[in-house]
């Protein structure tokens, strides 16, 4: 799969709240996901595909309802893609709220190897 088509299956997945789906499909076995520093829930960096998939298990438990996740269009330059989330969700025991954040993502072989997330 070519790096524009991974962009445009990935914002689909997303935009569909199918996070672990867009893993199984579109990642390496040995990706690296890198949370924001400000990220009190997460390590600054997760390896490999399967604790990324904990990783999202541990947020969809945080996460009382999710309301809505809006995902741009994503860019693409060389093997990167970019694009913007933004989820209107209700954590448990706290206020609804919005969260966006910037997903970088690298490609190497047709799949995603690199994930980071700027807040």
């Amino acid at each position: 799969m070519t790096t524009p088509e991974i962009a445009t299956r990935l914002a689909e997945y997303c935009r569909n709240g199918q996070f672990e789906a867009a893993q199984k499909e579109l990642y390496a076995d040995n990706a690296v996901s890198i949370e924001p520093e400000a990220s009190p829930a997460f390590a600054k960096e997760t390896k490999g595909l399967q604790a990324i998939i904990e990783k999202g298990h541990k947020f969809e438990g945080m996460v009382e309802t999710m309301h809505s996740c809006d995902v741009s269009q994503p860019l693409v330059a060389g093997n990167s893609i970019a694009f913007v989330m933004n989820m209107d969700m209700t954590m448990k025991g706290q206020p609804r709220g919005q969260m966006g954040e910037l997903c970088v993502y690298q490609v190497k072989d047709g799949k995603i190897v690199e994930e980071h997330f700027f807040m």
